[in-house]
């Protein structure tokens, strides 16, 4: 296993189990969708908007593979994701 997977597989375990599910939604989707809703994350996972809101930021803060960034606030935050 190379240095960054490992790095990676380490990170990826420190997260808690919502980050995991939120970090894996964006991975699968991010190849054909570059912007996601908190709220529309949250009905795809069964989580609530706040709730993705909450636990983004330990994704966007950490070292995924994939870059999340803030873009929006109106009517519910909206994430740019490139992978």
């Amino acid at each position: 296993m190379s240095a960054t997977a490992t790095a990676t597989t380490q990170a990826a375990t420190s997260l808690s189990e919502k980050q995991s599910r939120i970090l894996e939604y964006l991975r699968e989707n991010a190849d054909t969708q570059t912007y996601f809703k908190s709220r529309l994350i949250g009905d795809a996972l069964d989580l609530s908007a706040k709730e993705v809101g909450t636990n983004m930021p330990a994704i966007q803060n950490g070292d995924f593979e994939v870059d999340v960034e803030k873009w929006g606030y109106s009517s519910s935050t909206t994430w740019k994701v490139t992978a």
